[in-house]
């Protein structure tokens, strides 16, 4: 679990403007030339980037206070100070930005990916040049840099995919992903193998449709009970479910409404989503009887068989997740 991180908490800070110079000039000939001092250089922005090659928030862990450098102050003979270097913040897609303490929504990077200025620096204050007057020949004043700007942020990832896999710990999601992709998975023959949601692509009639693996639910995990609670706000991007059954299990027919249930009790909007129930382990012993029992318990939903191992029913579902992702 320690390698995959999906919340952060971090402070970030724009860059103080530098101040402005209050100078003369000096020269041999001009013993008492005008004024001469420049301006100071605006503070750094915090830019929050957007790269698609992250996967996880884990680096905010590492890193958790984002300053950006503050503007130099204006020196003599109008030399003007340097703006301050910028701060940037790398986050995957699909990362939501919000107030500490307020909770409120600041950036959703599921919608826009560009670069986002998030804090501009502190502008830099005057010089004295700028106050030369025909009343005033000599100006002493020069202003102070404006401050940056400090907030204290909620990072969270909710990944984003076309189908999301739903089902019991061993249902036989990680298998068909990585049957289906590129993806590799930890498969084993024991609970809870996935531990954190994979990503894989499914090239089909030229088209991308882009899968994931969620962590295996289990009975009571809207109330927090296994890993799925963790996981269920992942899914609430995906435009499509699939749920997984193991047909296998001698619970096989209850399995889809308790799956149901402990996705309306964390947001019924999940009902509304489009779906399709896939019986998994066809090749088992008793699974094509068992396959038609799960047809007849649920008539209103789309049920289609699978095996895996024998790659009976993929090229069906093939079809099937083709039409659910097109536009």
């Amino acid at each position: 679990m320690n390698r995959f991180a999906d919340e952060a908490l971090i402070e970030v800070s724009s860059g103080n403007g530098g101040n402005g110079c209050a100078a003369f000039r000096r020269e041999k000939f001009m013993p008492n030339g005008g004024p001469s001092g420049g301006d100071g250089g605006r503070g750094g922005d915090v830019v929050f980037v957007v790269r698609r090659n992250l996967r996880t928030l884990t680096h905010l862990r590492y890193q958790k206070t984002f300053k950006a450098e503050s503007g130099h102050d204006g020196e003599g003979r109008e030399r003007y100070g340097k703006n301050g270097e910028d701060v940037f913040i790398p986050v995957p897609p699909g990362t939501v930005i919000k107030d500490y303490h307020t909770d409120e929504l600041l950036r959703d990077f599921g919608k826009k990916e560009a670069d986002f200025i998030f804090l501009r620096g502190g502008n830099g204050g005057w010089g004295n040049v700028h106050f030369k007057s025909s009343v005033n020949q000599s100006p002493r004043r020069a202003l102070p840099g404006k401050s940056g700007e400090y907030r204290k942020l909620r990072v969270e990832l909710q990944i984003m995919a076309d189908i999301g896999f739903v089902g019991f710990p061993n249902a036989g999601k990680s298998s068909l992903l990585g049957r289906f992709t590129n993806a590799r998975p930890k498969i084993a023959p024991y609970p809870f193998t996935t531990k954190i949601p994979n990503l894989g692509v499914l090239h089909t009639e030229g088209r991308d449709i882009i899968l994931a693996d969620i962590p295996g639910l289990i009975e009571g995990a809207a109330q927090g009970a296994g890993l799925g609670i963790r996981f269920l706000k992942h899914i609430s991007r995906t435009p499509a479910l699939a749920f997984l059954i193991d047909i296998s299990d001698d619970k096989y027919l209850e399995a889809f409404s308790i799956l149901l249930a402990e996705l309306e009790a964390f947001s019924p909007d999940l009902l509304k989503k489009k779906r399709v129930v896939i019986g998994t382990k066809l090749d088992t012993e008793e699974s094509a009887g068992r396959l038609n029992k799960l047809r007849e318990r649920l008539p209103n939903e789309q049920v289609y068989g699978i095996s895996v191992f024998s790659g009976e029913g993929l090229d069906t579902l093939t079809e099937t997740f083709t039409a659910m992702t097109r536009p």
